[in-house]
């Protein structure tokens, strides 16, 4: 079962349920959110209230494809974790060290290997954009790439509820001047995407096999596609969330992405116009059209 929310035809937010059958179930939600919290009062699973929220319902006539999808959770936190994959450990030691995928002892080595993962927080809810949204490109930045994700949708217990499909945009020539700039290459304007659902985690049978494949598209044609797999993960979720939890307060709702294993070839970077697609089949497809951030001037204040 997959919870997504969208736009009716006056404009109000309406959560629904898609069931394997493709058949649209509306639910007495606004938000995600409210199902993580309405669990927990309750002790029951998201799985168990949404099936008795649509025990005497009867689809909607409309197919999902014809709905106007809308960010399906209104996370207070996005985090994510780095270089949890070969491949992306390799292309943070391109970044940073001239071209050189392998690096003796790099810190980029010592984190893959390392006991502690490595957590950022990503995005807030002010700066988290849904399906169909453009995603931005910083002005200062002359190599950027989308990072897709397998997301992990969390309560404040840090138990996990739910999984969906992030876009953890990145600057690689930011991050590889210098790891300290790691908030700047992370964080902008439009740098965070997610959905177009969340699936129900007692749905998913196993998390570490989902298929993870992302295309980039200009002028119409495709330029970029590649797949892999949550298999090729080198840290278990449980223990991404358990660092996180740490001595840190989980918010319901908080979304980890958990890093990515496909990287686009080191002379490729988006353009404005390019529309990227990330589909993990048992979540559905995650499309972000990519625009340039309009330059934003500032006024100095002189003392």
């Amino acid at each position: 079962m997959n919870i997504i929310k969208f736009k009716t035809q006056d404009g109000a937010s309406q959560l629904a349920v898609v069931k394997e059958d493709h058949s649209i179930y509306l639910l007495p939600y606004q938000d995600f959110l409210e199902i993580i919290e309405q669990a927990e009062e309750n002790d029951v699973t998201c799985l168990s209230l949404v099936k008795e929220a649509i025990q005497d319902s009867k689809p909607i006539g409309q197919k999902l494809e014809d709905l106007h999808l809308l960010l399906p959770l209104n996370a207070e936190e996005v985090w994510a974790s780095g270089v949890t994959y070969l491949k992306s450990k390799r292309a943070r030691n391109y970044e940073a060290h001239e071209g050189k995928e392998e690096v003796s002892d790099s810190y980029y080595d010592k984190v893959y290997e390392a006991e502690r993962p490595e957590l950022f927080m990503k995005s807030t809810s002010r700066r988290t954009i849904g399906p169909n949204q453009p995603v931005y490109l910083r002005n200062d930045s002359n190599w950027q790439i989308p990072e897709p994700e397998l997301g992990l949708v969390l309560n404040k217990q840090g138990k996990i509820v739910g999984y969906t499909v992030g876009n953890d945009m990145s600057s690689r020539d930011i991050e590889g001047e210098n790891p300290l700039y790691l908030p700047q290459a992370k964080i902008w304007k439009h740098s965070c995407s997610f959905g177009p659902s969340i699936r129900l985690a007692e749905t998913v049978n196993n998390p570490y096999e989902l298929t993870i494949t992302c295309t980039i598209s200009r002028n119409g044609s495709k330029i970029f596609e590649e797949s892999a797999s949550t298999s090729q993960l080198k840290r278990k979720y449980d223990e991404l969330v358990e660092y996180l939890h740490r001595d840190n307060e989980l918010f319901d709702g908080t979304v980890l992405f958990t890093g990515t294993c496909i990287i686009p070839d080191n002379d490729f970077t988006l353009q404005d116009g390019d529309l990227i697609e990330i589909t993990i089949p048992e979540i559905g497809t995650l499309r972000n059209p990519v625009e340039k951030l309009a330059v934003q001037h500032t006024s100095s204040v002189s003392n």
